[in-house]
């Protein structure tokens, strides 16, 4: 069923009664959707791949953290590529897997957001942005069996219950709320062992900001896909915080301080701050 043809009229599903979500008014206006062409394997390398994001709470709130490099197969394809992004005022999404799928889908993500509170008149809860995220995911499951799968996070500050709160999914749109923190992409093995050793709840912000630089640089330092911080391009993550004001996407000039101080640290401690030990052992 090809999509209405328009004879310089309105589709009819511009003036059927529907519902809140645009994901499903696209649906109508597309018709049902063709077969996933077949990507072949040799074709896969060629794509570029947006790698680690790792996301935690904190006291106020929660933050969000990308590296910058995108690859295809062994070759870097883009140095400074965005993976994080605000999903409305008081959420974030990153992104990780195939970039060009996942760019568009944090999109239509964001009309998706946008379009709700217009018609309803008020925004989502939380919980229904996560869920809508789940959503959208299912929808490009034909791709994802093929490889170009894409594996975002989302997180953001819940106006009723006052916290930050962070969801992670599988390729199949399966939803997770995670209690404290997460990682995805390449180097999340990496990023979520170092998280383990470097989280503390209820740190304030500023000790966050330079928690979220520690661990992309521990990722970076094993993970080959991961790009640590450039100081000669000057090219540093893209950091948000999202608290009771909103999002904020973090200063680069503020980022690029945290990360002169992280690397500089570095030097004489190139493995990075101990956690301490039980019993007073040395941090």
């Amino acid at each position: 069923m090809s999509p209405e043809p328009w004879h310089g009229r309105l589709p009819s599903a511009f003036m059927a009664p529907g519902g809140s979500s645009f994901a499903d008014f696209l649906a109508l206006l597309e018709g049902p959707r063709p077969a996933s062409p077949h990507m072949p394997a040799e074709a896969l390398s060629d794509v570029p791949h947006a790698t680690t994001i790792v996301a935690f709470t904190f006291a106020g709130g929660m933050v969000m953290a990308g590296d910058r490099r995108a690859t295809m197969g062994n070759i870097i394809a883009q140095r400074d590529i965005e993976k994080v992004f605000p999903a409305d005022e008081h959420s974030v999404v990153g992104i990780a897997g195939a970039a060009g799928i996942a760019v568009e889908l944090v999109r239509l993500f964001q009309v998706e957001l946008e379009h709700y509170e217009k018609i309803e008149g008020v925004p989502l809860s939380l919980d229904g942005k996560a869920n809508r995220l789940a959503a959208l995911l299912r929808g490009n499951l034909g791709f994802a069996m093929q490889g170009l799968a894409v594996v975002p996070v989302f997180g953001g500050y819940d106006l009723a219950e006052g916290k930050g709160r962070l969801f992670s999914y599988d390729v199949t749109g399966g939803r997770y709320e995670e209690r404290e923190h997460h990682a995805v992409g390449s180097g999340s093995m990496f990023a979520r062992g170092s998280l383990k050793k470097l989280y503390r709840a209820g740190m304030n912000e500023a000790d966050a900001l330079s928690t979220a630089i520690e661990v992309l640089y521990d990722a970076a330092d094993d993970d080959s896909a991961t790009g640590g911080p450039d100081l000669t391009r000057r090219i540093f993550p893209v950091i948000a915080v999202v608290d009771s004001d909103g999002v904020r996407v973090i200063a680069e000039s503020a980022v690029e301080g945290v990360v002169q101080t992280v690397v500089n640290a570095r030097m004489s401690q190139p493995d990075g701050p101990v956690a301490p030990l039980p019993g007073g052992g040395a941090s």
